[in-house]
């Protein structure tokens, strides 16, 4: 019986759901909401593979502008959300020094 493998997560993605918790946003969005630490150029990409994880979700706007195609709305998943703060709880946890923490 094979071990089911445990879902990864980048500090890119970390980011993107952090900005996506409670909201919608389109990508050029989410680049101008990070203070500089996501690019245009990977953005979406970096949505995409998401997508395939399953932490985020996708549709076409609603409103389409008559200037060009159509943008995507992202969504957070629960399940993006619950592996999100999961590695949160991770990291927090690897951060401690061994002699702070009491049993």
């Amino acid at each position: 019986m094979s071990e089911a493998r445990l879902p990864s997560m980048s500090a890119t993605e970390s980011l993107i759901l952090d900005l996506l918790r409670g909201r919608e946003r389109y990508g050029l969005e989410l680049v101008s909401s990070s203070g500089g630490q996501l690019k245009r150029g990977s953005v979406y990409v970096t949505l995409a593979r998401m997508e395939a994880k399953g932490f985020v979700e996708s549709r076409p706007e609603e409103h389409v502008s008559p200037a060009g195609p159509p943008r995507r709305l992202y969504r957070a998943t629960g399940y993006g959300l619950k592996v999100h703060d999961a590695y949160q709880l991770l990291r927090e946890a690897l951060a401690l020094r061994p002699a702070l923490v009491r049993h």
